[in-house]
Parts: C-alpha cells; structure tokens; sequence
C-alpha cells in the first residue's frame, strides 16, 4: 500500500512536469551522469529537483527528480563542464563540485550529494528558505501574502478570492470547499461582520499589510463556534526588529476606471517597548452590471416579461488606520493596546432600465429608475491585552478587552420615470427618498489560561463574554406635490441586542506517535429583536454545546493522517435579521427576515499528509435549519425580492487535493482541487418539497517563475465549475492573473506589476426555474484591472529582537453590522 501511494503521487508530480511541456529528449547520444542526494543523516532525499548546469554560465541543461531511494540520471550528456544543483523546499541548496566530460569519457557517478536543512540568520532577518505560496499544516491551509507579486495593489478581498477553495459571490458572501457561514479573523481575532461589512472592511485593507491567509477548515473547542464551514484567519504584518524601521507603498491601477492607493507603516522598538502603526488611503471606481430576465406568473396561470437592464458604477473612498504599542514589564508579562477603525465612503449612482410584456420580446410599458446612494462607513475600535507566562514550563494566561464602535450611514434617492412603449409618458414619476443610519456597539472580555500538566498532556481552557448593540432607522420619505413626506409603509427601526457568554475546555494529549486533542465549548445566547414601528419584539434564550476531537497519527516521516470533528453554528447576520426593504427597482428589492434561526452543523474531516507538502482531504457536514438565500414572487405586485429562509437540512461531501511542485530550480507552483456535493433538502419551499443537489469541481493553478536574480513571475489560473445552491443554478467561473516583481537596493526597494482576470472572462451568471420562479441573472463585474506598485522599506532591519508573542497581535473588535 505504502509503495503504491507513492507511486501515485509520483505520478501526479510528473503529470505537472508534463503538462508544463518539459519533455526529456530520446535516442540522442552522449553520456550517462548519475548520483545520490541524502540529509545530513544519509537519508535518501526523495523526489527533489535535480538541475544539471553548464559550469560556465550555470544555464540550465536538463531537470529531474530524484527517485525514493534518492537516485537521478540525466541520459545523453554531451562534452562539456558541467555542475549538478538539487533543491527541495526546507532545504538549504546542494552543489557538486564541476564535471568535465569529454567525447571518450565513461558513464560517469557523482560522489553523493548531502543536503542541510534551511536555517535563519542569527543577526540579520533574511530567510534563507522562502516560504511557498501554498503551505499545508496540520489544521490549517496558509497561503503566504507577503511575498508573492499578485498582492501588489490588491485588496485583502481581491487576495482572499484567491485562496484556495474559497469563493465570493455577487453579494460578497464568503465560501469555503462550497459551504456559506466562514467566519473571518484578522490576527486570530473573530470579527463578526455581516457580508456588507466585511467587504468594507477587506476592501479597505491593503494586501502589502497581510503577512498570510490561513484556512482552518475544523476549528477547536478554543475558538468561538460561528461558522459551520470554518474559520479564515487574515494574518498582519507585525515588527520584529530593533531601532525605527518602515515602509511606503504607492500604487496605480486601470481598468475601466483608474485607481489609487498608498500605505504608510512605521514601527519602533526600543527595549522593552514595541510602538507601531499604520496609515492607508484607497481610491477605487468600479462597475457592477446586472441584466435580468425573468418570468412571473400570477395564480391565473398568466405570466409577465421582465427585462431589467441594470449599470451600477460605484466611487470608493477608503481610509483606515491602526495604532498600537506593547510593552515587556518583565520577562514573563506584556501588557499592551491597540487602536484601528477606517473612515470610507461610497458613492453608487445606478441606472436600472425595466422593460415589462405580457408576450416573450413584445414590451407593452417600461420604466427608467434613476438612483444615488451615498455611504458612509466609520470604525473606531480599541484593544488592551495582558499576558503572563506564570512559570517556565509554558503556563501563560491571556487577557483581552474590546471596545468597538460603528457610525454607517446611508442616503438614497430613487427617481422612476414610466413610459408607453412609443416613449411617451405613461404614468408621473416616483421620488421616493431613504435615509438609513446604523449604529453598532461591541463589548467583550475575553481570558484564555494553558497548563501544561506533564510534558504529554496539556489543558487548555478560558471564558468569553460579549455585548453587542445595533440600532438601525430606516427613515422612507416620498415626494407629494413637490413635497417630501413620511413614507409610513416603508419607515422602519430595527433595535437588535445580543449578549453570548461562553466558556471552554481543551485536553491535548501527545504519544509518542500520535497526538488527540478534545474539547468542549458551551455558549449562552440571549438576543432581542425589536421592530420598534410594528411593535413586535422577537426574543431568544438558548445553551449550546459544541464538543471537539483531533486526532493526528504520524506513521513515519513520510506519512501522517488527521481526523477531526467538530459542532458548529451560525447564528443569522444581523442585516439578515433586519426587515429593512433595500431597492433597485419597485420590481426587484431585497428585505430580511427577523424570524430566521440559527443553523447547527455536525463537521468530519479525514486528512492525509505525504512528505508534510502533498494533502488529501476528505470531509463530510450535515447542517440543520440551513440558513439559505432564495428569490420570492409577490404575486399582487409582481415583484421579485431576496431574503433568507431556514431550509430543513444541508449535506455537503467533499474531496480536496493540494500539492507544491517544483519543475526546476526557477520553476516552482502549487496545485489545488477540490470536487463537493451540496445538496440542500426541505418539506416546504414556495408550496412544493424541495431536494436539489450537485457535485461541483474547483481548481487553482499557481506557478512562480524566478527569471533572474531579482525578477519573479507569477501565473494564477482558477476555475469552478456549475454548481446548484439554494434554487440557483450557478454557472462555471474562470479567470487568469499574473504578477511580475522585482527587487532592488538591497531589496529595500520592490516593484511589482499585476493583471487580475487577465481575459476579462470572469463573470456571475445565474439562473433559477423553481415553482413560479422563472429568472436568468447575468452579471459583470469590473474584474480586469491593471495595477503598478511601489514599495520601499527604511530604516533598521540588522538586529531582530527578543520574540515574543503579545495580546497586541489580536485586531479588531467583534462586529456585526447591518448595511
């Protein structure tokens, strides 16, 4: 069995290799050069890339890889000098002394070749190993930001849609393996964010700021227990060096529009103090275009013709700062805080054109809406931490208190004008006016303790309370005889208070080949929802416990396999709770629901790890009272709105493959697969038994060419196939990126040139034919774009300080927001 999945993932590799075009060239005649690499140990080191170059130039004759027992050949070798290179991630590189071969020489064996593991420099910060993009760790998947060409002048959004198996849809949710309710953390810190609001928030996040991405697919009892698909965790930069050091990033784009952005990052340490901070400024235009089709049909069995031709270009100004200091009282205790928010505004002005009939392409009237929507959105929100290591023997506790504040604001102008198919007036016009501000509170405190028992057995175990407050007024006003009055069919305020206390328990336990770890979260939720204009109060009381288990076995240093389960929930965002009604049209709008209920999801996962690089994951969730997005038909007015309902279950199957390879020494990437079945089933959907499902496929290709010295290139090609969600038939997305960077002054001074979605071919198609819901969605996004960007670092960068790790790394305060 053993040597069967090796063969096969032998295979795989060399499938990379030949699809990349790289053929070794047969029946030419010359000389036989062969030889051995081994570790220091005299191990075989299997399957590293093995170049062979001439020795005058060291250009790169021919590449291969080293077999299982540590063996290359490279066949018909002409005359000449020659030295043999290998190389393998975690390993610092292997050179021969210089071949000479001549027209009368032998087969010729290389004396073997021993290869030392990658180290860091004592006194200076340079790596000499470079972390791949894609990196696979026991619980988790990271995808290293900091490094690679295609963040230049990229959001933290535009970086996330990169990740492996994760995708955003038209309306910014975020999946993961084809599961909706991911739950997002930036430095370890759960942000609780609407859809709405975190897309403000990652799109004013500049990727040059993001150290890595990291995918944890089964999180432990440790972490809260929202998201039943998993946890992403946005890691930031953070100064490790001495003295007053920095950086200055400047960046254009073109797409369509053009675009700007700056940041500004300085960090001092001196002693016992860290201070740092940073500064970021985004100007962003960009277009969202939305053509629908759709039929309704009345309960006569009549049906009408919509066509809605929809351009909505959108105007962003984002600014966001962060600020904060950590201080080293003694060895064993850091205290410190931390300020950030963002400040940004955004400017949509939409022009829907709807054209209504009674026949296919016959249009009896249409109507022309006119609207401006000016945002704002402001976050202020401050952290203080302390955490004490207690004794040597790794007992530490961990203090944090968050304080967070949001100011949103919304300004709506709707004007609909309506006409006879000739273009004469059929109808006066609609002002209608909204006015929308939201104010969110979030309190929590938050304790974590670890005691190491013995030197196998370690416990983990904290407490958690949190106080969130939103109030939002929707004030809806309508022009009558030039006179804007109260709208009182429309006006709404919406008051959601949520307090969460919750404790845990973690027990890990080590062998000498196997690691289990197992835990138990229990959280009480209390939450009030108060439409305060319709006087109905919505309240909820509930105890919910979420056990955990992680098993890891180790069969050699080749093998290594996980297990994992874990109970999760996904309590309904608090814009999906609101009833607010947000328009694009009379005919086409979107509302919440403030009875939906939370879901619950029951996690497996089975992984296999070979060589720590090549992972296979296998995993399987069931999910109760899924929180699902649907299109309903008013059949009086024939509108067509968007909510969210509790659907009665969700099952999710999926397979993942994730795999670095290396063709030569400039020629690396990484392969990402994964195929899932969602299937969503319920006994009543719009009047009918609903039970839908489809195995859907995604696929990311990542290849980095290191041209020269300082120059580097990098390829991304994605693809997703159809897939069903909800009444939604998805249509298959692919794009393409590519990045180029180089590196000067002492690589002080990096510039880096992008082009996302190279072809311009990635679009949001959907379509729907369930009950009375006959729709074709086609959406277009501004998804090619430009970018230029410049960075240059200063300051002290020789001497790395004491490590430690601080109550300051957790960023952002525990924010739901309903836009």
């Amino acid at each position: 069995m053993k040597s069967h999945t090796k063969t096969i993932l032998h295979t795989l590799l060399l499938f990379i290799i030949g699809t990349a075009s790289v053929f070794a060239q047969a029946g030419k005649p010359g000389i036989k050069v062969s030889g051995t690499l081994q570790d220091e140990q005299g191990k075989p080191m299997d399957y590293a890339t093995v170049s062979l170059l001439k020795a005058q130039d060291s250009t790169t004759v021919k590449g291969t890889l080293s077999t299982e027992t540590g063996t290359y050949t490279f066949d018909h070798i002409n005359a000449g000098s020659y030295i043999i290179k290998a190389t393998v991630v975690g390993y610092e590189k292997a050179i021969s002394q210089p071949l000479t071969i001549t027209d009368a020489s032998a087969n010729l064996t290389v004396p073997v070749l021993k290869m030392k593991q990658g180290s860091h420099s004592l006194n200076t910060v340079t790596i000499t190993v470079a972390k791949p993009l894609i990196e696979h760790k026991f619980d988790r998947t990271v995808m290293n930001v900091e490094n690679s060409a295609l963040a230049a002048g990229n959001s933290a959004m535009e970086i996330l849609e990169r990740a492996p198996g994760v995708t955003v849809d038209k309306d910014d949710n975020i999946s993961l393996k084809g599961k909706q309710g991911v739950t997002v953390m930036i430095n370890d810190k759960l942000t609780y964010l609407s859809a709405a609001q975190l897309a403000t928030l990652l799109r004013s996040t500049d990727g040059t700021t993001i150290q890595s991405i990291e995918i944890i697919t089964n999180p432990s009892a440790k972490y809260d227990a929202a998201g039943n698909s998993g946890i992403i965790n946005i890691k930031l930069k953070k100064n490790n060096q001495s003295g007053t050091n920095g950086s200055v990033t400047l960046g254009a784009g073109a797409g369509t529009y053009g675009k700007d952005n700056g940041t500004l990052s300085l960090n001092h340490k001196e002693g016992n103090l860290n201070i740092f901070g940073s500064f970021s400024h985004d100007d962003n235009e960009r277009f969202h275009q939305l053509d629908i089709k759709r039929i309704v049909t009345d309960s006569m069995g009549n049906k009408t013709y919509f066509n809605q031709l929809s351009f909505m270009p959108q105007t962003h100004h984002d600014n966001s700062y962060r600020f904060g200091a950590d201080y080293d009282i003694g060895s064993k205790n850091t205290i410190g805080f931390l300020i950030n928010g963002y400040s940004n505004t955004e400017v949509d002005n939409n022009v829907n054109n709807t054209y209504i009939g009674t026949q296919p392409n016959v249009t009896n009237s249409y109507q022309n809406t006119y609207s401006t929507i000016n945002q704002t959105y402001k976050n202020f929100a401050v952290n203080l931490n302390d955490k004490l290591l207690i004794d040597t023997n790794g007992q530490e506790l961990n203090v944090d208190l968050d304080y967070s504040k949001f100011n949103n604001n919304s300004l709506a102008q709707y004007d609909t004008y309506f006409f006879n198919p000739d273009g004469s007036t059929m109808a006066p016009p609609v002002f209608l006016r909204n006015q929308t501000p939201s104010v969110i509170t979030i309190k929590t405190a938050k304790l974590d303790y670890t005691l190491p028992i013995n030197k196998t057995l370690k416990l983990e175990t904290g407490i958690k309370l949190s106080d969130v407050k939103t109030d939002n007024n929707l004030q809806a006003q309508q022009q009558e005889n030039g006179a804007y009055v109260n709208d009182t069919t429309l006006t709404n305020r919406f008051i959601y208070t949520e307090k969460i206390d919750a404790a845990y328990v973690n027990l890990n336990k080590s062998y000498k080949n196997t690691t289990i770890q197992a835990g138990l979260r229990a959280e009480y939720t209390s939450s009030t929802g108060d439409l305060v204009t319709t006087n109905e109060v919505v309240n909820r009381h509930y105890l919910n416990f979420f056990p955990s288990v992680f098993i890891n076995h180790t069969v050699n240093d080749k093998n290594e396999f996980g297990l994992s389960y874990s109970r999760r929930i996904d309590r309904p965002g608090y814009d999906d709770l609101n009833p607010f009604v947000y328009y694009l049209d009379q005919y086409t709008y979107e509302k919440g629901n403030p009875f939906l209920n939370p879901q619950y999801t029951n996690n497996f996962e089975l992984n296999y790890t070979w060589n720590k690089t090549i992972n296979v994951s296998v995993g399987y969730s069931h999910t109760t009272d899924a929180i699902t997005q649907v299109l309903l038909t008013d059949p009086v007015s024939k509108a067509t709105y968007q909510t969210n309902l509790n659907l009665q279950s969700q099952n999710n199957y999926n397979i993942s493959i994730n795999s670095p390879y290396t063709i030569n020494s400039w020629w690396t990437g990484n392969v990402n697969a994964t195929a899932f079945y969602l299937g969503l089933k319920t006994d009543s959907l719009l009047g009918a038994n609903f039970n839908r499902g489809k195995v859907a496929y995604q696929g990311q290709l990542t290849q980095t060419f290191q041209v020269a010295k300082s120059y580097k290139i990098e390829l991304m090609s994605r693809y997703q196939s159809s897939l069903d969600y909800s009444i939604f038939f998805v249509k298959p997305q692919y794009s393409n990126d590519i990045g180029v960077s180089h590196s000067f002054d002492d690589k002080k001074a990096n510039i880096k040139f992008s082009v996302s979605d190279i072809f311009n071919q990635l679009r949001n198609d959907v379509t729907s034919n369930y009950q009375s819901n006959d729709l074709d969605i086609k959406q277009k996004n501004e998804t090619r774009v430009a970018r230029l960007t410049f960075t240059y670092n200063f300051g002290n960068s020789k001497i790395k300080s004491r490590e430690h790790q601080s109550g300051a790394d957790d960023l952002k305060g525990r924010v739901k927001g309903a836009n």
